[in-house]
């Protein structure tokens, strides 16, 4: 858990806390006593939390998806929803609707049975043939949701308005390796790569089009984790965006959009692990290699 204080270009990161602590004495919420007959085979890969239901979904790569309600920490549906491992989950928190992705390259969609506890399944998206890493959900005017593949792809469908049906819209190509991570603030989606870059993807009101925008380099590894929100300044637009990458670093960048919405300006701001305060680094302006190796990269372009 990071504090943080920006004012003007300058950001002051202090770490408050590392979850859990050793010498905690807080009781874990889903014992395993209260739900040893209900708990996952594997390992757990994702979390959802529908605030509406109060109910906390986890997937997993024993290829189920399990409802809890926050409110009791029960185990209220458990389902196999994929034939692979289960990647990622998010919620819709209009209507409840559950979408997960596996490594099976399918996309499904699942809603809660009116009354009752349980889920069945409304749609299934195949428009891959290699695994699904991550999804993400755009709401605007119009409601998007984006996939990230393995094969560097992000596919992303339109919800029609009437028939609230998906309709494949096309993909976004642009990473030379498996697309890990992706968010979205507004009509922007950023997305992180094995290729140890960030992209910024710009959709265009009132239809499908989309154009990268700007490449955020300044990772030594993969970028496995993202997350973005919208910062309002008095002359331009910004945005922050939090990307962790497997090399054990936790970046902060701050994007300000100028006002033709073609040019981007952008400041990094990296977190050492030794130390509790954040420092500052231009990564626009250094060049970073990667820790990949080069035999293993010349393996996954040879594919």
């Amino acid at each position: 858990m990071w504090n943080f204080t920006a004012v003007s270009d300058s950001f002051r990161f202090k770490k408050v806390s590392s979850f859990p602590r050793r010498s905690s004495s807080i009781p874990l919420l889903f014992s395993r006593t209260n739900n040893q007959q209900r708990q996952h085979k594997d390992c757990v890969s994702c979390l959802a939390y529908y605030h509406a239901g109060g109910l906390l979904y986890t997937g997993s790569y024993d290829r189920t998806v399990k409802a809890w309600r926050v409110s009791n920490a029960k185990c209220v549906d458990s389902f196999v929803a994929h034939e692979d491992k289960v990647n990622a989950i998010v919620v819709n928190q209009d209507d409840g609707c559950v979408f997960t992705c596996s490594s099976d390259g399918s996309v499904k969609i699942w809603r809660r049975v009116y009354g009752d506890n349980s889920h069945t399944l409304t749609l299934t998206l195949n428009f891959q043939t290699s695994p699904v890493n991550t999804i993400v959900l755009s709401s605007t005017r119009s409601c998007f949701l984006y996939s990230g593949s393995s094969d560097g792809h992000i596919n992303f469908w339109e919800k029609e308005r009437i028939s609230c049906r998906y309709n494949h819209g096309g993909f976004l190509q642009g990473h030379r390796f498996a697309v890990l991570c992706l968010a979205a603030v507004g009509n922007l989606v950023f997305s992180g790569s094995e290729d140890t870059t960030i992209r910024i993807w710009k959709r265009e009101e009132g239809n499908c089009l989309h154009e990268c925008l700007a490449v955020l380099e300044g990772h030594r590894g993969p970028v496995r984790c993202l997350a973005a929100c919208l910062e309002m300044g008095k002359v331009v637009m910004g945005f922050l965006v939090y990307s962790a990458s497997l090399e054990k670093t936790f970046k902060v960048w701050r994007v300000k959009v100028l006002p033709d919405d073609r040019e981007f300006t952008s400041l990094d701001y990296c977190v050492d692990p030794r130390s509790d305060i954040i420092s500052m680094t231009k990564s626009m302006e250094s060049e970073m290699n990667p820790v990949l190796s080069p035999s293993w990269v010349k393996r996954k372009l040879s594919r």
